[in-house]
């Protein structure tokens, strides 16, 4: 059962999840899908016209026309939030996908493209929740290989089968290489570690999605005076880092508590991170 669903589409809110495409829809067998993620809660929405701003791009790489402006995709989850009860914490996951084929059918038509808004409830983790991970066999494509630099729906069976992967060897999450061994992201966030008082974070090559959250949290990390290094990193790395955690728009920061057989405690840096971020939600300019 979903939670408690509102959908803006073809100009009306939609109470639940309706049903959008059909078996002749270009994006439900040939997955011209792209969306973004981010997040309603305690009042605010940071960086929400980023998140719209990056939907228009990744619309434009799948070769989908856009045509919701940013400020508009704003306006509407201001709207909808206020159709749930007070003090929502919420899902937010503006899409476009294409609705016909284009010559040869393997192309979509950019002039079927569609647009819905889906607002959903969906609380935050708890503050100190906490993950284990292990090293994910399965790595990230190049841009050469698939759309990465796209927050494409056809990327996401890859992030999933290595996630399954990792439940089914008794952990929450995993470390994901790119095609030169390099770690990348975990299956579902962008990663940090912390060595010697120094931040490091992997630096982005194409191969994993530069997160709105992710550069956020390197900004604040540095307006704070902390040392924050974006650079080649190995799994060795991350075994023998003194903290380990992660960005993402699902729980903004989540702190990693075990890797492999190697307990860790929630760290300093960690804990930084989220105080930083939530006090830049709140500053009332971060939409």
């Amino acid at each position: 059962m979903t939670s408690e669903t509102w959908t803006f589409v073809d100009g009306r809110w939609v109470d639940g999840n309706p049903g959008l495409t059909g078996p002749r829809s270009h994006a439900f067998w040939l997955g011209s899908s792209v969306f973004d993620g981010a997040r309603f809660f305690e009042g605010v929405m940071p960086d929400m016209k980023l998140h719209a701003e990056r939907l228009n791009r990744s619309a434009v790489a799948l070769g989908l026309k856009p045509f919701v402006a940013p400020d508009e995709v704003v306006a509407l989850t201001r709207e909808g939030a206020k159709k749930f009860g007070a003090d929502p914490q919420l899902y937010v996951r503006p899409m476009y996908w294409a609705e016909g084929d284009g010559p040869g059918a393997i192309l979509p038509d950019p002039e079927t493209t569609r647009f819905c808004l889906c607002l959903y409830v969906e609380p935050l983790p708890p503050a100190r929740a906490g993950m284990s991970v292990t090293l994910s066999p399965f790595r990230r494509p190049t841009l050469e290989t698939m759309p990465t630099d796209s927050k494409a729906g056809c990327l996401y069976p890859n992030n999933a089968r290595a996630l399954r992967d990792a439940k089914s060897r008794g952990f929450d999450n995993a470390l994901v290489r790119d095609m030169l061994g390099n770690v990348a992201e975990t299956t579902t966030s962008n990663v940090f570690m912390v060595k010697d008082g120094v931040v490091m974070t992997p630096m982005t090559n194409g191969t994993f999605l530069n997160g709105i959250t992710r550069q956020r949290m390197i900004k604040l990390l540095r307006q704070a005076g902390m040392e924050v290094v974006e650079t080649t990193l190995r799994y060795e790395d991350f075994q023998a880092a003194d903290e380990i955690f992660t960005s993402g728009n699902f729980a903004k920061t989540t702190p990693v508590i075990r890797i492999d057989d190697r307990d860790l405690q929630p760290g300093p840096v960690a804990r930084k991170a989220r105080e930083l971020y939530w006090a830049f939600a709140h500053d009332g300019a971060s939409a």
